[in-house]
């Protein structure tokens, strides 16, 4: 019984060394379609993906193949491996601040194949978008340079992006947005948008929500809940 006991131990073991290395070995994936990268919008110019990387799980193999830009929501502690390459990288959390944005050129870099581990003890959250133009498109962002409550934080051949923040009571300035884009939210809350000549449009996004804008919109952002509102919002060259 002892001698069968281990046989069927030693036979256990030789099919989990062999699945982890079909694992390893198996053909990498497109990053929308790598585990825990799941897309929930997509239109001509971008697909949307929500990840979540739980605690103790990877993304397995993929390959970044366009441009693409990240808001982080939730950090953690990640470790990452090159595809055919046996270095891990040391644990890291990156910057530990919700909201850092990000931007992956392909059109520079070239494609990348890697794995991200989450080998800390809470989940990994990021909104990430795809470009899916190789090239500009030919839009024209806007110019919200001296305009109450936005912040330029991103500027590149392919996108341009302003981070706003507002303690309740707070509004912004009023813009026109002149290329289509995207706003993802940091921290949710209540809203109001102001369109001249509508009615104000009241809102209560949450942690992790975006929505697709449209060019060609005049609006003010206006914070009337009781909770301080982050967004990021993004437009399209």
């Amino acid at each position: 019984m002892k001698y069968s006991g281990f046989l069927l131990s030693f036979v256990f073991g030789c099919v989990a060394a062999q699945e982890a290395f079909a694992q390893q070995m198996h053909d990498p994936v497109l990053m929308d379609q790598a585990p825990f990268h799941v897309p929930i919008f997509s239109n001509d110019h971008v697909i949307v993906m929500k990840i979540t990387i739980p605690p103790g799980r990877d993304t397995g193999y993929h390959t970044h193949y366009a441009d693409s830009v990240s808001v982080n929501l939730a950090p953690a502690i990640r470790t990452d491996q090159v595809y055919g390459s046996d270095d891990v990288s040391e644990p890291s959390a990156g910057n530990p601040h919700p909201g850092r944005v990000s931007f992956t050129s392909i059109t520079t870099q070239g494609r990348r194949t890697h794995k991200a581990s989450n080998v800390g003890p809470t989940s990994f959250r990021t909104v990430s978008f795809i470009l899916k133009d190789d090239e500009p498109s030919g839009f024209e962002p806007s110019d919200r340079s001296g305009t109450a409550g936005f912040t330029e934080i991103m500027d590149n051949d392919r996108i341009r992006a302003w981070r706003v923040t507002l303690e309740p009571g707070q509004e912004t300035g009023r813009i026109t947005q002149t290329a289509p884009g995207l706003r993802v939210y940091v921290r949710g809350g209540v809203l109001d948008e102001i369109v001249p000549g509508a009615p104000d449009r009241g809102m209560a996004p949450s942690h992790g929500d975006f929505m697709w804008q449209s060019q060609g919109q005049t609006r003010v952002i206006k914070n009337t809940g009781a909770t301080v509102i982050e967004l990021v919002e993004f437009e399209l060259k």
